[in-house]
This record gives C-alpha cells, sequence and structure tokens, in this order.
C-alpha cells in the first residue's frame, strides 16, 4: 500500500527513535504518583533522623546533668560497707617476693602533698607517729621542717611509676623501710600482661630491700563499687577518675585503727576562700596549679576523665566519725 506523506515520513529509517525496550514512558499520573511517594519517603526518613538526633541531644543533657553534679551524696540506700571488715586476702598481691602487706598499724598518720603544710613545722610531730603514709612523688628532702622525712607506706599511681623510680635515692633508698603500694588499670599492673609491673619488678633488682605490692583487679573493682555506693554516680559512666587520695584514705581505714590526715581542706573550703587567695596544689612545686582552681576545674569538667576531689572529701567527711579519722593544718569533721 502506498504511503501519502512525503517519502521523508515514509522511510522507516528516517522514523524517530522510540525508547528502549521495556522502558515506554509512564501515564503522567502515574509518574505523579511515584514523585509524590518519593517525596513521601524522603520526608519521613527526614523526620526519624530529626527524631533520632533530638533524642540523643535530649539523652545526652539528661547524663550530662546527672553524671556532673557532684552537689551531694546521694548514695547510701543501705548502710555503709564496714571498710575495716575488708577482707586482705588476694587485695594486693607481692610485686617483689613472695611477702603479704602488713595489716596493722594503731595510729597512722596521711601527709598529703598539699601546700598547706609549708611552713608548720610538723616534721617532728610527723616522725613520732606509728606509721606514715605519703602519696605518688611527694618528696621529703628539702621539707622534712614540715613533712618529716619518715614513710611507713607510699601509695603510688600508675601515672606515678616513672616518677618516683627515676629517684631512688629519694624515693627508695632515703627510707629503705618504706612499703610501696602500687595501682592502677588491671591492664597495666596485673601480671604477667602488665608493663608497670615488669618496670617495678626491674627495679626491685637493683634494690633488693624494695618492698612493693600492687592492688589486684578485684580490689580495683571494689573501689570502684564503693564510689558508686558512697556517691550514686558510676565512676566509668561520669567520666571520672578515682584520686590517689581515695585509694589511700581506704588503704588508711583498713590498716589503721585511728587516722590522722595533714593538710586536707574540707569539701566546703573552695567556695569560701577569698578569691585573691593563691595556695599551689602541691607543696613541692610552689609555680604548679592553683589548688582550688585544680579541684573545681575537676568536679565539674564534662569531657574526657577528671578525679572528683570535692565529691570524694564529702565521702571522707561521712567517714571521720565512723572510722576514727580526724583533719588538721586545716581543721575539720
Amino acid at each position: 500500500m502506498a504511503c501519502s506523506r512525503p517519502p521523508s515520513q515514509c522511510d522507516p529509517t528516517t522514523l524517530p527513535p522510540g525508547p528502549p525496550a521495556g522502558r515506554w514512558p509512564l501515564p503522567f499520573s502515574r509518574r505523579r504518583k511515584e514523585m509524590s511517594s518519593n517525596k513521601e519517603q524522603r520526608s519521613a526518613v527526614f523526620v526519624i533522623l530529626f527524631a533520632l538526633i533530638t533524642i540523643l541531644i535530649l539523652y545526652s543533657s539528661n547524663s550530662a546533668n546527672e553524671v556532673f553534679h557532684y552537689g551531694s551524696l546521694r548514695g547510701r540506700t543501705r548502710r555503709p560497707v564496714n571498710l575495716k571488715k575488708w577482707s586482705f586476702s588476694s587485695a594486693y598481691f607481692p610485686i617483689l617476693g613472695n611477702k603479704t602487706l602488713p595489716s596493722r598499724c594503731n595510729q597512722c598518720v596521711i601527709i598529703t602533698s598539699s601546700s598547706h603544710l609549708l611552713g608548720t613545722k610538723l616534721g617532728p610531730e610527723i616522725e613520732r607517729a606509728e606509721c606514715t603514709i605519703r602519696m605518688n612523688d611527694a618528696p621529703t628532702s628539702g621539707y622534712s621542717a614540715d613533712v618529716g622525712n619518715k614513710t611507713t607506706f607510699r601509695v603510688v599511681a600508675h601515672s606515678s611509676v616513672f616518677r618516683v623510680l627515676r629517684k631512688p635515692q629519694e624515693f627508695v633508698n632515703r627510707t629503705p623501710e618504706t612499703v610501696f603500694i602500687f595501682w592502677g588499670p588491671p591492664n597495666k599492673m596485673q601480671k604477667p600482661q602488665g608493663s608497670l609491673l615488669r618496670v617495678i619488678q626491674r627495679a626491685g633488682l637493683m634494690f633488693p630491700n624494695m618492698e612493693a605490692y600492687a592492688v589486684s583487679p578485684a580490689r580495683m573493682q571494689q573501689f570502684d563499687d564503693l564510689f558508686r555506693g558512697e556517691t550514686g554516680k558510676d565512676r566509668e559512666k561520669s567520666h571520672s577518675w578515682l584520686s590517689t587520695g581515695w585509694f589511700t584514705m581506704v588503704i588508711a581505714v583498713e590498716l589503721c585503727d585511728h587516722v590522722h590526715v595533714y593538710g586536707m581542706v574540707p569539701p566546703d573550703y573552695c567556695s569560701q576562700r577569698p578569691r585573691l587567695q593563691r595556695m599551689p596544689y602541691h607543696y613541692y612545686e610552689p609555680k604548679g596549679p592553683d589548688e582550688c582552681v585544680t579541684y573545681i576545674q575537676n568536679e565539674h569538667s564534662r569531657k574526657g576523665n577528671h578525679h572528683r576531689f570535692i565529691t570524694e572529701k564529702k565521702v571522707f567527711s561521712s567517714w571521720a566519725q565512723l572510722y576514727g579519722i580526724t583533719f588538721s593544718h586545716p581543721s575539720w569533721t
């Protein structure tokens, strides 16, 4: 049959190409439905994302308020644990040799690292104490008139191990009767994997009279549980590190019938101290950070891990009568 249109339009080779097989244009109404469906899907995804972000913001806000407001102690939902009844078995294992940690002193004194001790001339009084307990790398050389020299126990954090062992003439040979108690995360202190443990053991080869123990993982967990029980705060979730002062106080209560603490300020000290008064955080670092600035920054910091010094002191205050603890220079209960 002849074509009645122009030849160019009748030639099948000149017809415009159609859509690929299987992709014929959809009816307009159907395309509108699919476009509308895509918009609805994108809107639903946006709403879900917005809801998730809102929930995360609210959760973070509530967590921050719960975690970092340390204004009062909210533990003590039950009768406090009696620290004097804590078992010594497997609590402190010997790093050097097979000795057992001495388990009892009648009268102990804790000499803090506070600059409040400078100028007190407490050295002779401290020397007369039955047992003396010091912390980390607080020296006595050059300060013995105020802080004494006798050291029965030295409680050392994992972060201070190298500072102590690098000065054996000050911390090992100066008072060879000293018993060292090292504390730290189990992965650093638990044998045989702990790297710091090997460092201490090597030091023991050079100083055969050195007596050293490490806090066991089980006892480390007890320290955490104690903090949560006394404060209502989970240490890890609240981004807190227990201070060496916390470990020292608990160990002193365990070891001693009576504890006298020199140089520790009360929990409300920084809120009452005159603003222009400056006290170095450590008596042996006169140009170091200010004591109250350090306490307040650690107490209220929300990022990273920090000591909750003021909260810990509130706990110590609640223990004073229970465990026979006294505080002086300054005096408080």
